[in-house]
């Protein structure tokens, strides 16, 4: 029998930054809606399978299954979820309408609706939703289990508490030893030793970053190294969002500083270093040019090949900017906001636009 209401699926892989942002929509949409969380192989964990409608780079036996009855709605996010995404909309023989957050890499008239948020590089057209910032909310409930959970242990330290939450190395930045060390000396200029330091890594960050910071932290500061097997409980992130006084977040790491912003906490961000290219000169005033000469897809693929920091389709800068405008954000060598403001994100306006496809 058909049930009630339209038939929603919301495709999550294995990154939790993108999986809020679906949690989001949902939340705000307030329909009820089907989890499907997929795994993926091997080789395509950290890499980048080529981009089409397929479910080839996923580790089937260890997904929710993708069957009849189709769904009317796919909200989802990322590459890889798009690509099982579009998938079923071919099984569905194009019934399924899908929203998509981020940018598709291909096939933009596939997507009913591409939810682009500032740091994405997309061309105007009538299924693209531009927002300023993602649609990243930390969990209320679960900041204030963990800030109750680890009152004890964060209690001790001598205020003001600084949480310096790290990324790691992503198109077109790096983030190595060297870089490591740097961002500790950084902060240990702006803080100027007072108080304490907590410092956490990520999903991101890699081996050889992580025992850089290890090595080199001063005697004010704890670290958290994150592994795949660490559990909630010794993760400090969630209590850190409840409890400490200001925070520094590397600037390849949007959901964390959009989050961080969300608790209304001041934060500095700490911008990484790009790689350098010899095409790196070439104007960004050319390459606006081109995007606005040229169907927008070709060109991005020309400017990832001639001139790679030209040709990304993230732009972290802009979300940068963006911050520091309307919020209490600054660069770490500025020093510290002195106040926070509050946030609003566009989480109903998108939900609006999500039941007009309905």
């Amino acid at each position: 029998m058909r049930q009630a209401g339209p038939r929603i699926w919301l495709i999550v892989g294995d990154k939790l930054g993108d999986n809020a942002q679906v949690n989001v929509l949902a939340e705000e949409l307030g329909l009820p809606s089907e989890r499907k969380e997929l795994r993926f192989k091997a080789q395509w964990v950290h890499g980048k399978p080529p981009f089409k409608a397929s479910l080839h780079h996923l580790d089937l036996p260890r997904c929710d299954r993708l069957e009849p009855p189709w769904p009317d709605l796919i909200i989802t996010i990322g590459r890889r979820p798009a690509m099982a995404a579009l998938w079923v909309k071919r099984q569905s023989g194009g019934k399924t309408k899908i929203v998509l957050i981020g940018r598709p890499k291909r096939f933009f008239d596939e997507f009913d609706l591409v939810i682009a948020t500032g740091q994405y590089r997309v061309p105007e057209r009538a299924n693209v939703l531009k927002l300023d910032l993602p649609l990243m909310r930390a969990d209320a409930q679960a900041v204030a289990k963990a800030t109750s959970e680890w009152g004890e242990r964060l209690a001790t330290l001598p205020r003001p508490l600084t949480a310096v939450l790290v990324g790691g190395a992503t198109k077109p930045f790096r983030f190595g030893p060297v870089e490591a060390r740097r961002l500790l000396q950084q902060v240990r200029q702006a803080t100027g030793d007072a108080g304490s330091l907590y410092v956490s890594t990520s999903r991101r960050t890699s081996l050889q970053a992580a025992d850089a910071l290890a090595e080199a932290l001063p005697a004010n500061a704890r670290f958290f190294r994150w592994t795949p097997e660490a559990s909630a409980d010794e993760n400090p992130y969630l209590a850190l969002l409840g409890t400490a006084d200001r925070f520094v977040v590397t600037g390849d790491s949007i959901s964390m500083m959009v989050e961080v912003v969300r608790m209304g906490k001041p934060l500095a961000i700490a911008p990484l270093p790009k790689d350098q290219h010899p095409f790196s000169g070439l104007s960004e005033v050319v390459a606006a040019r081109l995007r606005a000469f040229m169907q927008f897809q070709p060109v991005e693929r020309i400017l990832a090949q001639v001139a790679p920091s030209l040709g990304l389709t993230r732009d972290f800068t802009s979300l940068h900017e963006t911050l520091r405008a309307h919020y209490a954000v600054s660069f770490l060598q500025e020093g510290f906001p002195s106040h926070a403001h509050s946030f609003r994100d566009n989480a109903n306006d998108v939900a609006a636009r999500i039941r007009g496809l309905l």
